[in-house]
């Protein structure tokens, strides 16, 4: 009996508390997140077509930041899907050893760090493409001009 004050206390402070969370407005869903539209819609893009024209015929495009992966100027449409066992990427970009060496109209040539497995084996460099990096296109993309779905200032 010694605490009832203080239990009293305690629940008068919550009960407050608990009536002002309540009372507080609500946030209505199309005010939430980055895309200012109800956050049960999905957004469809619009159609785009990718730029570029045959392989050899676009000059090199810049990087997005320093140490970007080279993004692809040139349709990939007809090498699709990329698989260790059928890659036309590497009919063109896989002259190893003339990485250093590349001069103009020529491929974007397949750097040493794609020869070498940095995980296990950093010192060793293969003959051949190692691991995952046969997919190229999990970092290297062709370009499109497509309005981004949320606006970006990076």
């Amino acid at each position: 009996m010694k605490n009832m004050p203080f239990t009293l206390v305690i629940i008068a402070c919550l009960s407050g508390w608990s009536s002002q969370v309540w009372s507080a407005q609500s946030i209505v869903d199309h005010e939430m997140g980055l895309s200012k539209s109800s956050v049960l819609e999905t957004p469809t893009p619009k159609n785009f077509e990718y730029k570029g024209s045959m392989p050899g015929a676009d000059p090199v495009l810049p990087r997005a930041y320093p140490g970007a992966p080279p993004q692809i100027p040139h349709l990939i449409e007809m090498m699709l899907p990329i698989t260790a066992k059928m890659n036309y990427c590497l009919a063109c970009h896989d002259q190893k050893g003339e990485y250093f060496k590349k001069g103009p109209q020529q491929p974007t040539f397949i750097p040493p760090s794609h020869y070498t497995d940095l995980r296990h084996s950093p010192d060793k460099v293969s003959n051949k493409i190692i691991g995952a990096r046969y997919i190229c296109t999990q970092c290297h993309v062709p370009q499109a001009e497509a309005k981004p779905l949320v606006n970006n200032h990076f």
